[in-house]
C-alpha cells in the first residue's frame, strides 16, 4: 500500500489523501488501473493533470468500459478541465457496449476547445449585450444572473472559470460605471419609501417607461440564492433527463410524468425541532427547485414511530413556511407504505432480499465486529426465496417479537463500502404509527424507504450532505435492483457551527433533562429557538446562503449568523430607550413637577420610520454602568467633573451628589445639575439613553427581560474533558426587570390592533399545556413584529411568554428575549 500511495502522491495527492485512497478498496485500484491505462508509471505528474484522473476514478465505476478510452483522453489533454471530465463520463454512462458517435462525444464534451481569455472576453461582452435590458436594470445585482447565463454557453462553459467572474466583473463595472446611489442599500430603501409615499405624476408611455428601485445588492437574499446555484458546485448539476437508466422507457416515462421540470424533496424525520444546520437544507432543497421553475415535497419519513409526535410534523412545516417557502406537495413516507411493502416481496422474488434471524451482535461480528476483521454472509442469507417470502408476511402477521427477525437486504459483504453490508429494510415495531395507527408492525428503514419514494415522486436532484456519500451507492443499487426510474444523488458539506451542539439526540437530551426550558429555548439552535429569541427569518436565510454549497465540511463561526442578525435589525428595528439596571437620577434645578416631551426618532438611520414623543421629567433613571463614582480617562460617562449629554435631550446633565445604601455601600441615587442656563453649553464627550419617572404617565414600562449568553462554555463542546454535558454554562439565563419608556405601548397597541384585523386571538405561551413549553407558531407570529433595538443595550423582542390581555397598557405584563448585543466601544 505504500508504494500505491507514493504513486498517488507523485500525481499531486496531498500524503494524506494519498495514504487514504491507497488503503480504499474501491478507489484505489480503480485510480491505479487509470494511471495505468494512461502511461502513468513513477514519473511526476502536474497537479492539474492529476486531479483529472482522481475525478475520473471517483466516478470510474459507472464507465469501465471506456475506463481505459477516458483515461488516455486525459493524458492527451483532449480533456483539460473537471467540467470536460464530468461531462465525458455523464456521456459514457448513457452509451451501452463498446461503439459510441464520437463527434457527439467531441461536441457533448469539448473536446479540442481551448478557450483563450481574449475569446472569453469577445463571449462575455457579447453575452451582456444580448442581455443588456436586464443589466441595465438590475446593474450590479445581475452578476449571478450572467455567471449563470455563461455557464450554459456552448463556449465559454469549457473556459476558465476565474477568467469568465473576472471579465464579467470588469466589463460590469465599465458599462455601470462605479457603484453609485443606485446601488447603496440604505439610498434605494429611502428611495422605495419616497417613491410609494409620492403622489402618481407620470401618465401614459411616461408612466410605463418609470421602473420600481432595485431591491438592496448588498442584502438581497434572492441574489444571494441565486448564487448558490449560478455559481460553484451546484451550478455543473445535472440537468432533468441526463441521468442515466438501466431502461430509457424509465427516463421517457419519468419526463412525461414531471414535464422536465426540476423535482426536489425536503425529507425531515419528525422526531425533534429541527435546527440551524436544517436551515441549509430548507434553502438548498427547495431553493434550487424554485431558481430553476420546479416543484420542492416537504416529505416527512415518519418510519420510527418511537420517535414521532404530531407536533413535530407541525412545527416542521410551520418552520418551512416561516423561511419563507411553500412545499409543492407535503407527503409521508407512510403515503407509501403498501408500495414499499409489495417491492420489498419483489426483492426478495429478485433473490435480493431474505429474512434474517440474526442478533443485532451477530450482525455486528458478521460486519467485522470490534477488531474491523473478515466479514462473512448470514446463516440465513441463501435460505430459499419462497421460504423468505412467507417470513417476511410472518414478520407482518406479528408472528415475531422485535429483535427475533429483520428483512435484510442481499448486497455485497465483501465490498469496502459498509453500506453494502445487508443493511436492514424492514424491522418489526409494536408501537401504533401516528398516521396509520396499528395497521402495521413492520416498517421500512431508512436506507430503504428514502430511495424508493425518491423514485417514485420522480425526483430529479435528490439532495443530501456529505455524511451519505457512501450510501450513494446503495441508492442506485436498490433501485436499478426492482428495476425503478433512478434519481441522482448529490451531496454537499453539511452546515456546523461553533459553541453549541446540533445532534437531535444531544439536543433531547438537553430537553429531557431540563437543562433547558424546551425545544425553544432561545440558548439552543434549533431554529424554533432562534425565532423565539427574535432572529429574523431573513437573516438565517442570508447566513446559510452567504457560505454557497461546497463539496467540504466546513466550520462556520457563530459570529457570521450574527453579523447577518444585526444587519436585519439594524434596518428594520425600531428604537426605544429601555434601562436593565436602574439608577434613580434627580435633577435638582428642575422643579418637581417639570414636564416636556422629547421628540425621538424611531431610527435614526431611516428617517422616514418617523418619531416617537416620551416624557423628560425631573427625576428619570440610567443604565448603574454610566455613572462612577471616581472620574477615568477612559470612562466619557457621568461622573464627579464629567458631564453627560441625555439622548435627544438639550442639555448635558452634571454631578452633583449621591446616595449610598447604608449596608451595601451601592450607589442609591445621583443627583444632577441640568445644564441649561448656558446658551451654548460645553458638548459632552457622549451621550446616554435614560427614562422618566412620570406615573401619571405610565413612565417607566416594568418589563421582564431575559438575557442569554451562550449555553456552553467552550467552543467545542464535544472535546470537553468530562463529556460535553460537563461543558454547559449553568448561568447561561440571567432574568431582569427592566424599566422601558412608554414607546413601548403604541408599538404593542399597534400589533395587536394587526392581529385583531387578522381576526387572530393573542394567547400567552405560558397559558400552554405543561407538557408543550414551546411556543405556538400562532403565539410567535403574534410578537414578531415586536422587535427593537434597546438603544445602546442591543436588540430585544417581546416573548410569547407576555401577557397582553386586555386593552389598558397597565394590565399588561411585558417579557423581552436579548437577542443579540450591539457592536459599540465599551467605553462610550
Amino acid at each position: 500500500m505504500t508504494d500505491l500511495a507514493n504513486r498517488f502522491e507523485r500525481i499531486g495527492l496531498t500524503a494524506e489523501k494519498a495514504a487514504e485512497t491507497a488503503g480504499n478498496k474501491k478507489l484505489g485500484p480503480v485510480l491505479a488501473s487509470i494511471l495505468d491505462h494512461a502511461g502513468v508509471s513513477n514519473e511526476v505528474v502536474p497537479k492539474a493533470i492529476g486531479v483529472l484522473y482522481y475525478n475520473l476514478a471517483t466516478s470510474g465505476n459507472k464507465v469501465l468500459t471506456h475506463l481505459a478510452y477516458l483515461s488516455k483522453e486525459i493524458a492527451s489533454e483532449r480533456l483539460r478541465s473537471t467540467d470536460q471530465v464530468t461531462a465525458a463520463i455523464k456521456f459514457f454512462e448513457r452509451v451501452t457496449g463498446d461503439s459510441f458517435d464520437t463527434a457527439a462525444y467531441e461536441e457533448e464534451c469539448g473536446v479540442g476547445v481551448n478557450v483563450s481569455d481574449d475569446d472569453a472576453k469577445r463571449a462575455v461582452a457579447a453575452l451582456i449585450d444580448a442581455n443588456a435590458a436586464r443589466v441595465d436594470a438590475d446593474r450590479y445585482r445581475s452578476l449571478g444572473f450572467l455567471l449563470g447565463q455563461a455557464r450554459a454557453s456552448p463556449l465559454l462553459r469549457w473556459a476558465n472559470t476565474l477568467v469568465v467572474k473576472q471579465q464579467v466583473e470588469e466589463q460590469l463595472a465599465a458599462r455601470l460605471g462605479p457603484k453609485d446611489e443606485r446601488d447603496d442599500p440604505k439610498l434605494l430603501k429611502k428611495k422605495g419609501k419616497d417613491d410609494a409615499a409620492a403622489p402618481a405624476k407620470a401618465t401614459g408611455a411616461a408612466a410605463a417607461a418609470t421602473t420600481a428601485a432595485p431591491d438592496e445588492p448588498k442584502l438581497d437574499p434572492e441574489a444571494m440564492l441565486r448564487a448558490m446555484f449560478f455559481e460553484g458546485e451546484m451550478s455543473r448539476l445535472h440537468k432533468p433527463g441526463e441521468n442515466p437508466q438501466t431502461d430509457p422507457a424509465l427516463m421517457r416515462a419519468h419526463l412525461a410524468a414531471t414535464g422536465g421540470k426540476v423535482v426536489t424533496r425536503f425529507p425531515p424525520e419528525p422526531n425533534g425541532f429541527l435546527h440551524i444546520g436544517h436551515t441549509k437544507a430548507i434553502n438548498i432543497d427547495f431553493g434550487y427547485a424554485q431558481v430553476h421553475d420546479g416543484h420542492c415535497y416537504l416529505r416527512f419519513d415518519d418510519t420510527n414511530p418511537d420517535a414521532e409526535e404530531q407536533r413535530y410534523f407541525e412545527t416542521i412545516e410551520e418552520t418551512v413556511r416561516w423561511l419563507g417557502f411553500t412545499p409543492w406537495k407535503i407527503t409521508y413516507s407512510s403515503d407509501y407504505f403498501d408500495k414499499l411493502y409489495d417491492l420489498a416481496i419483489e426483492l426478495v422474488r429478485y433473490d435480493k432480499a431474505y429474512v434474517c434471524h440474526c442478533t443485532g451482535e451477530e450482525i455486528f461480528e458478521q460486519r467485522g465486529g470490534a477488531s474491523k476483521g473478515p466479514r462473512t454472509e448470514c446463516v440465513h442469507r441463501n435460505r430459499p426465496i419462497e421460504e423468505s417470502v412467507r417470513e417476511f408476511e410472518r414478520m407482518r402477521q406479528g408472528r415475531y417479537a422485535e429483535g427475533e427477525a429483520i428483512l435484510r437486504m442481499k448486497m455485497d459483504m465483501t465490498s469496502g463500502n459498509p453500506q453494502f453490508w445487508d443493511l436492514a429494510a424492514y424491522r418489526i415495531k409494536y408501537t401504533p404509527h401516528y398516521r396509520t395507527g396499528a395497521k402495521w408492525c413492520i416498517y421500512p428503514t431508512y436506507d430503504y424507504t428514502h430511495c424508493l419514494v425518491d423514485s417514485l415522486e420522480n425526483i430529479t436532484h435528490s439532495l443530501c450532505t456529505l455524511e451519505f456519500r457512501q450510501s450513494r451507492e446503495s441508492y442506485y443499487w436498490l433501485v436499478d435492483a426492482l428495476k425503478l426510474y433512478k434519481p441522482v444523488q448529490w451531496e454537499s458539506g453539511r452546515l456546523n457551527i461553533n459553541n453549541t451542539v446540533m445532534s437531535k439526540r444531544k439536543l433531547k437530551k438537553l430537553v429531557d433533562t431540563k437543562v433547558v426550558r424546551g425545544w425553544d429555548d432561545p440558548r439552543i439552535y434549533t431554529i424554533g429557538a432562534l425565532r423565539r429569541r427574535g432572529f429574523p427569518a431573513m437573516a438565517l436565510n442570508m447566513f446559510v446562503r452567504s457560505g454557497g454549497v461546497t463539496t467540504s465540511n466546513t466550520l462556520t463561526d457563530v459570529s457570521r449568523l450574527d453579523y447577518y442578525v444585526r444587519q436585519v435589525l439594524n434596518d428594520s428595528a425600531p428604537r426605544l430607550f429601555a434601562v436593565l439596571e436602574p439608577i434613580k437620577v434627580t435633577i435638582q434645578n428642575l422643579p418637581e413637577n417639570h414636564q416636556e416631551w422629547i421628540d425621538v426618532p424611531n431610527n435614526p438611520r431611516d428617517p422616514a420610520a418617523g418619531t416617537r414623543r416620551v416624557p423628560f421629567t425631573r427625576t428619570l433613571y440610567i443604565e448603574r454602568d454610566d455613572f462612577r463614582t471616581v472620574k477615568s480617562k477612559d470612562f466619557y460617562r457621568l461622573t464627579p467633573g464629567q458631564a453627560v449629554g441625555l439622548a435627544q435631550v438639550p442639555f448635558p446633565i452634571s454631578y452633583v451628589s449621591h446616595k449610598t445604601d447604608a449596608g451595601t455601600g451601592e450607589v442609591t441615587e445621583v443627583v444632577v445639575k441640568y445644564e441649561n442656563a448656558a446658551k451654548e453649553p460645553k458638548k459632552p464627550k457622549t451621550y446616554i439613553h435614560w427614562v422618566a419617572h412620570a406615573p401619571k404617565l405610565g413612565s417607566p414600562v416594568r418589563a421582564q427581560t431575559r438575557v442569554y449568553s451562550a449555553l456552553f462554555r467552550s467552543e467545542f463542546p464535544d472535546n470537553a474533558p468530562e463529556g460535553w454535558l460537563s461543558d454547559i454554562d449553568h448561568d447561561s439565563l440571567l432574568v431582569r426587570d427592566a424599566l422601558v419608556e412608554i414607546g413601548v405601548n403604541d408599538h404593542v397597541a399597534s400589533a395587536k390592533a394587526a392581529l385583531k384585523a387578522s381576526k387572530l386571538a393573542y394567547s400567552s405561551s405560558l397559558a400552554n399545556p405543561e407538557h408543550q413549553s414551546e411556543a405556538t407558531d400562532a403565539q410567535l407570529r403574534a410578537v414578531e413584529p415586536m422587535r427593537f433595538q434597546f438603544t445602546r443595550v442591543g436588540y430585544f423582542c417581546v416573548d410569547p411568554d407576555s401577557d397582553l390581555a386586555g386593552d389598558k397598557p397597565a394590565s399588561w405584563k411585558l417579557v423581552f428575549n436579548k437577542t443579540i448585543g450591539l457592536k459599540e466601544d465599551a467605553k462610550k
